[in-house]
C-alpha cells in the first residue's frame, strides 16, 4: 500500500463507520432534514460525495452565468453530505468556515456538479475540499474549502437522539 493511501486509512479510521451510508439513506436523510435543499446526490462513499444543483433561471446573474451563491450552496452541500457519508446522521453539524475560489465562468446552460472530499476528518473538526465544475466539461469553475464542526458528544450510538432537534417543517 502507497504511503499515502496508508496515511488517508489512518487518518479516517477512528471516524469512519461501520457500515456506509447508501444513497438512498442520504437522499432520505435529506429530504428529511432539509425539505428545502435543491441538490441532488449522485454518489456518496466514506467522505466522499458528488452533487448536482440542475441550473435554471433562478441560478443566473447578468452577464449569463451561474451566481456565486449557488456555487457556494452546492459545494456547501457536497462538503454536508460527505460527512455524513463518513460520521453518519449528524444532522447538527454546521459549517464553521467556507472559502471559495472563482476559477472561470460556469456555463448558464449546464447543471453544477459538486465533488468533495474529506482532507481531515476529526472528532470535532473535518476540513473539506470541494471542486465544482459545470457538467460535461471537465476544468472546474471554482475550488472550495470548508471547516465543519461535529456537535459536542455527538457518538453514532446516541445520533438519534443525542441533540433532540428534528425538523419541525
Amino acid at each position: 500500500m502507497p504511503a499515502f493511501a496508508a496515511a488517508s486509512e489512518f487518518r479516517f479510521a477512528a471516524h469512519r463507520q461501520t457500515d456506509p451510508m447508501d444513497i438512498e439513506t442520504a437522499r432520505l436523510f435529506l429530504a428529511r432534514e432539509f425539505p428545502q435543499n435543491t441538490c441532488m446526490i449522485e454518489e456518496i462513499g466514506p467522505g466522499t460525495a458528488t452533487l448536482v444543483q440542475k441550473v435554471g433561471y433562478e441560478h443566473l446573474r447578468p452577464g449569463g452565468t451561474v451566481s456565486g451563491p449557488t456555487m457556494m450552496m452546492v459545494a456547501d452541500c457536497a462538503a454536508y453530505i460527505a460527512i455524513i457519508g463518513q460520521y453518519g446522521e449528524v444532522a447538527l453539524a454546521v459549517t464553521t468556515s467556507l472559502n471559495i475560489n472563482f476559477l472561470r465562468k460556469p456555463a448558464a446552460g449546464r447543471d453544477l456538479v459538486a465533488r468533495c472530499e474529506l482532507l481531515k476528518a476529526g472528532k470535532r473538526l473535518v476540513v473539506c475540499e470541494v471542486m465544482v465544475l459545470s457538467r460535461g466539461i471537465e476544468e472546474p469553475v471554482a475550488h472550495v474549502t470548508a471547516t465543519y464542526s461535529i456537535p459536542p458528544g455527538w457518538s453514532r450510538e446516541t445520533a438519534d437522539t443525542s441533540s433532540g432537534y428534528r425538523n419541525p417543517l
